[in-house]
């Protein structure tokens, strides 16, 4: 290994003393330009479709984004429609609460007056007993 550096290490010393130059054009064999051709040409065209799939991909994107936004604003819309009919309903419950509070009231009237109701039928069977035992000792 150390002889395969040294022979290389004179060759280098070798060209710098008779003017050669690692960087001097030395023409290359026409099979190896046409192979760098080649493989120059199809890495472009790799490339080429690498970025038309990345285009692809970025228009898919955009459709998508585009697609939401809609979704977005129409879900926005409703909601903004749903905000207003229940702004309308509040205020129409608090223009009905006066109403419905007297129902309220009615409700606890009639309760009272059942309840008076029931303690005047109970009286009432007290009394018609009491005039039908009358009735009989009398009669």
């Amino acid at each position: 290994m150390a002889d395969q550096e040294e022979v290389q290490n004179t060759r280098i010393a070798d060209d710098s003393r008779s003017g050669k130059s690692d960087t001097e054009a030395v023409p290359a064999p026409p099979d190896v330009v046409e192979l760098c051709k080649e493989t120059f040409k199809r890495t472009a065209e790799y490339l080429r479709g690498e970025f038309e799939g990345t285009v692809d991909d970025y228009k898919l994107l955009e459709t998508m984004n585009k697609i939401t936004i809609a979704k977005y604003s129409e879900m926005k819309q409703i909601a903004g429609n749903v905000a207003n009919s229940l702004q309308d309903l509040n205020e129409k419950y608090k223009s009905m609460q006066p109403f419905l509070d007297q129902i309220d009231q009615i409700e606890d009237n009639i309760s009272t007056l059942e309840q008076a109701a029931y303690r005047l039928d109970a009286y009432s069977k007290r009394l018609e007993a009491k005039f039908k035992s009358l009735e009989k000792r009398s009669g």
